[in-house]
């Protein structure tokens, strides 16, 4: 025990809570710590270390947020097994224990509607060579087509492996461990995990029908913040889209404290809403990331990602240590398929096909009652009286939902599912009858 405190004291670089809980990680990845480790009592680290029991419990409160330990009452606080942590909320919400037949969880785009590659692919001649390994990573005829429709006038571009890369990317460049970090409630629970993963403590601000709230965010930016993190259309899970005044708004909040925006456009190109970016107004302090897997394919790993020039160099160059860069055969389909008329028209039937889909299921749900949030993308986030009754509900008629409890940043008091309605082609009525009997399955619940 002694031994494991030295290692901690040698690492210990300042005298606070930040300080011990980086401490304890770099420990954790030199070996010094496994999972399983049991940590002394918070007093005696305190009488080693020279600290507080104040100090030592505030570490353990950011650790234990991060999932890094584990405190079980008397049995005392343990390492956690990390391997096994990542993507809790993710899990939750993904996880299946049966197949089904119309399987309306996965928040995938249709196949039918993605674009033809085809043609992108025949104009591939040879697997082109950079000229050297520090090359710019981006296409410089990408950023070209990517300028013309951009939402505001970026000072720097490039592209990543999709957009969870580009977020994980820009968490590692502006979030440290024990920073606060602003999302929306409910939120992406990929993004969550991640921030979570990072040893952030995430809070959470309420949406309404035109984005995040601005009283909620004015009021939580009170505090410090490293980040805020939205979704400026078509937000996933609710399909809310920021109105330009809402987003007017929200950069004259940000702008006051100077906190950086992350902007992540998961949509892109399938949103129906026009596209918008609080970088119209701060962009100094605006990351905008724009994903093509809902439009162009999933498994492309593409997306396209703005901000200030420090920022994104940063960004590239702590990139160059591993991967480098996104694969240029890929960045010039993807220029193929945004420059090519079918390509283009293919997509804009998506955009087309989507909206109608969303908007006979939610009709058809107001007509029974049933009154659904936001106005894009391809997901719909239902109310319902009980998460779990509805699912099993659904479940026993072949239909997969997500559970809405994993999206949830602040305390839930209210249940919804997410159903992923840009699969449904047809039916629509007979989905929304479902639906809506699934939605008032169960008792009320607290508060509602």
């Amino acid at each position: 025990m002694s031994d494991l405190l030295s290692d901690l004291e040698w690492r210990l670089d300042e005298p606070n809570a930040r300080g011990l809980a980086n401490a304890v990680s770099r420990a954790f990845r030199d070996g010094v710590l496994t999972a399983g480790t049991k940590l002394p009592p918070i007093r005696t680290v305190a009488k080693q270390l020279g600290l507080s029991p104040t100090t030592v419990s505030s570490a353990w409160a950011l650790l234990a947020r991060s999932g890094t330990i584990r405190t079980d009452g008397r049995r005392g606080t343990t390492v956690a097994d990390i391997a096994t942590g990542g993507s809790v909320r993710y899990r939750q919400a993904m996880e299946r224990a049966t197949t089904f037949d119309l399987d309306l969880s996965t928040g995938v785009p249709d196949p039918e509607l993605l674009p033809d590659l085809r043609a992108a692919v025949r104009q591939l001649t040879t697997a082109a060579t950079p000229g050297g390994y520090l090359d710019d990573p981006v296409l410089p005829e990408l950023v070209q087509t990517l300028r013309a429709d951009w939402p505001y006038d970026a000072e720097e571009f490039t592209v990543a492996d999709g957009a969870m890369d580009a977020i994980s990317m820009v968490t590692q460049s502006l979030v440290r461990f024990g920073d606060r970090v602003i999302v929306e409630h409910p939120g992406f629970p990929p993004l969550t995990d991640l921030l979570v993963a990072a040893g952030a403590e995430v809070a959470g601000v309420p949406l309404d029908a035109e984005g995040m709230r601005a009283d909620a965010l004015t009021e939580a930016l009170t505090s410090p913040a490293a980040a805020v993190f939205l979704q400026p259309r078509a937000q996933n899970p609710t399909g809310v889209s920021m109105t330009p005044e809402r987003a007017r708004e929200l950069a004259a909040i940000v702008r006051e404290t100077g906190t950086p925006i992350v902007e992540d456009d998961s949509a892109g190109y399938v949103a129906a809403t026009p596209a918008l970016s609080l970088g119209e107004w701060v962009p100094d302090q605006t990351v905008h990331v724009r994903s093509f897997s809902k439009s162009h394919g999933p498994d492309l790993r593409l997306a396209a990602m703005s901000g200030p020039a420090e920022t994104l160099r940063e960004i590239n160059g702590r990139r160059q240590l591993g991967q480098g860069w996104t694969s240029r055969l890929l960045q010039r389909i993807l220029l193929e398929l945004l420059t090519e008329d079918r390509a283009i028209e293919q997509v804009a039937h998506a955009v087309r096909e989507y909206r109608g889909r969303r908007a006979a299921v939610v009709n058809a749900l107001a007509d029974r009652g049933i009154q659904v949030q936001g106005v894009d993308g391809i997901n719909i986030w239902v109310p319902v009286l009980d998460e779990s009754a509805a699912i099993v509900r659904l479940a026993s008629q072949g239909i997969g939902v997500t559970p809405g409890a994993p999206f949830a940043v602040l305390p839930n008091q209210a249940g919804h599912i997410r159903v992923t309605v840009g699969l449904v082609a047809e039916g629509h009525a007979e989905l929304a009858d479902q639906l809506a009997t699934a939605a008032r399955t169960g008792g009320w619940r607290g508060g509602r």
